[in-house]
């Protein structure tokens, strides 16, 4: 076993050349800890200004924390590259073991250039990278295909990880996502475009190194502290118990659970979709990422006959968080679980990311509604809002793309509405589909600014849930000035790389007594001027991408739909965008 940190070596894999090389970047870590911190760093060195996301050009770049393998809940990889979504910054986080495996087999961070002439995977390890023919897999059907042939064919079960891509990412489908793991996705903003460009299917990657720790009664103390608290607090209980679904009934009580295309708060099949009904009558399995002890994983176990046989049984084990709940249920209007989880399994055969195909669908439907477009474009297929049936079909359409709509489907949502019409009801922020919530002005504005269009970028909607509940009124500079501060140190978790959900165990003080006893001296003030730098750097690369802040479309939608944090219109969006923007 080898036993020095591997954290601060790079490994640089050239696709075209079928080469790599190992070099040791100490300053690059030193400087900004890794995950996020380095990846940005990376994405400036590595990917040219105006690349094409879809060229050879556009790296894939996978980092680690220092962290991830020594503590409880620090188990994401963070995927930096040019999205061919939004045309500017790629951010992908996943858990599973794929961060564990990068570090073990001696790595901080992986950065994979060029293009293959012939499908290949990767085989990554101590020793390097080994390229594999992949063609036998290019074109098959089901991304689960992909990881059962793989698992028989590649050696390291229990330590390994393998990412991989489905047809969408093959067919370049701007929003095709990379699954790790089966049940874990490097999920929005298109990185299986990335993949499939590249002719790189998948990725498995292991390794056996040892971690050093600086101080091991330190490292033992604190490892416990952070586990007890994770264990013991009420919300990571609720997490294992229920998973992330808790949110649906929630939001719907408040009218924040985005429905039909968001034409309404509150959804009437909500008990139906909920983490309480799933968890009584759908529950299978809780799956766990790796060194986590809360297993937020919950996945369903949905027993389908088949054809013309009456007594026996297909079985599918299919995750479900609040996200793909809202994005296949709510918002395409669809109470009838089994047929929502069957076009859930739909998306994960074809590999795409479920926000996106779902928010892209319920714009779809509420179009076809309002006579936008036809069977004519939809090669026959009725749209309608509960239509499991059409649902499932629309999603392999979107994938091998029959007609010019499915093709422009393929692209996103805004991408779709500025073809057809209806940009005023296509929920996209930033180029990117929206997520799960409509709890008032500030969740819109932090999907808006955030770095990603993610809701966790700075969780915008605790801001309105609290205005709500205290019955105050947000101000403008209020919102941007607290999103802005929040998702500075959302750069530092992620560079640690620690699971968001843990923000609230990891905080200050626990997390400079981690960073202490595995050997990283640093301040509150260090990890603060980290925070904010990531983030200005992130924001420069979308701006050099041609991000522009003044330029966001808003959705009226989301101005005409009632919300619990209260009315609000254009002009205090537009406010709120620019008291973030000033600030940065």
């Amino acid at each position: 076993m080898l036993t020095s940190d591997p954290l601060k070596r790079i490994l640089y894999i050239d696709l075209a050349r079928r080469s790599f090389e190992v070099r040791e970047r100490p300053e690059l870590f030193d400087e900004s800890l890794g995950g996020t911190g380095v990846g940005i760093r990376l994405l400036e060195e590595e990917c040219p200004a105006g690349a094409d996301p879809l060229g050879p050009e556009n790296p894939i770049i996978l980092t680690v924390g220092p962290l991830v393998g020594l503590y409880p809940l620090a188990s994401k990889t963070v995927a930096m590259f040019k999205s061919p979504h939004t045309g500017n910054l790629g951010e992908s986080h996943a858990g599973g073991r794929s961060a564990v495996s990068i570090r073990m087999a001696g790595y901080g961070a992986v950065v994979i250039r060029g293009a293959s002439t012939m499908p290949v995977y990767l085989v990554i390890d101590e020793t390097g990278a080994q390229f594999r023919d992949a063609t036998a897999l290019w074109g098959t059907r089901s991304s689960y295909t992909t990881g059962s042939v793989l698992r028989r064919r590649e050696s390291g079960s229990g330590t390994r990880s393998i990412m991989r891509i489905g047809r969408a990412g093959e067919k370049l489908v701007s929003y095709a996502c990379v699954i790790t793991e089966t049940y874990r996705h490097f999920g929005r903003l298109g990185l299986g475009a990335v993949f499939g460009s590249k002719r790189l299917k998948a990725l498995v990657i292991q390794g056996k190194r040892n971690l050093p720790v600086a101080d091991r009664r330190a490292f033992r103390t604190t490892y416990d502290a952070i586990f007890k608290a994770a264990v013991e607090s009420p919300l990571m209980k609720k997490y294992h118990e229920l998973g992330t679904p808790i949110n649906v009934i929630p939001l719907d009580a408040i009218g924040a659970l985005p429905t039909r295309n968001l034409q309404s708060g509150r959804f009437e099949g909500a008990e139906a979709i909920s983490g309480e009904s799933l968890a009584a009558h759908y529950l299978g399995r809780r799956v766990a990422c790796a060194h986590c002890p809360v297993a937020c994983i919950h996945l369903a176990a949905l027993r389908l006959p088949y054809p013309n046989d009456p007594y026996f049984y297909k079985t599918l084990m299919l995750g479900y968080d609040h996200e793909p709940i809202f994005a296949t249920g709510s918002m395409l209007g669809l109470d009838d679980v089994p047929g929502m989880l069957q076009v859930l399994d739909e998306i994960e055969v074809q590999g795409l990311d479920a926000i996106s195909a779902g928010v892209t669908l319920a714009w779809a439907t509420e179009a076809f509604e309002r006579g936008l477009i036809t069977e004519a474009e939809t090669d026959g297929l009725p749209l309608a809002f509960g239509n499991a049936a059409a649902y499932i079909e629309a999603v392999k359409r979107i994938v091998s793309q029959p007609t010019d709509f499915y093709k422009a489907l393929a692209r996103g949502v805004e991408h779709a509405a500025s073809l057809y019409g209806g940009l005023d009801f296509a929920l996209a922020f930033g180029g990117n589909e929206m997520p799960g919530y409509h709890t008032g002005p500030a969740c819109h504005v932090g999907w808006l600014v955030g770095a990603r269009h993610s809701h966790l970028d700075n969780a915008g909607y605790s801001l309105d849930q609290n205005a709500a509940k205290k019955g105050q009124a947000l101000t403008a500079e209020f919102v941007g000035a607290t999103l802005l501060e929040e998702e500075r140190w959302r750069q530092v978790l992620t560079s640690l790389v620690v699971c968001l959900f843990a923000r609230g165990i990891y905080d200050r003080e626990t997390t400079l007594k981690a960073l202490a006893a595995a050997g990283f001296d640093w301040r509150v003030a260090d990890l603060e001027r980290l925070g904010a730098e990531t983030l200005r750097r992130k924001i420069a690369f979308k701006q050099r991408e041609g991000f522009d802040f003044g330029a966001l479309r808003i959705p009226q939608r989301i101005i005409e739909t009632p919300a619990p944090a209260g009315p609000f219109d254009e002009a205090f969006v537009r406010n709120a965008i620019a008291s973030y923007s000033d600030l940065v």
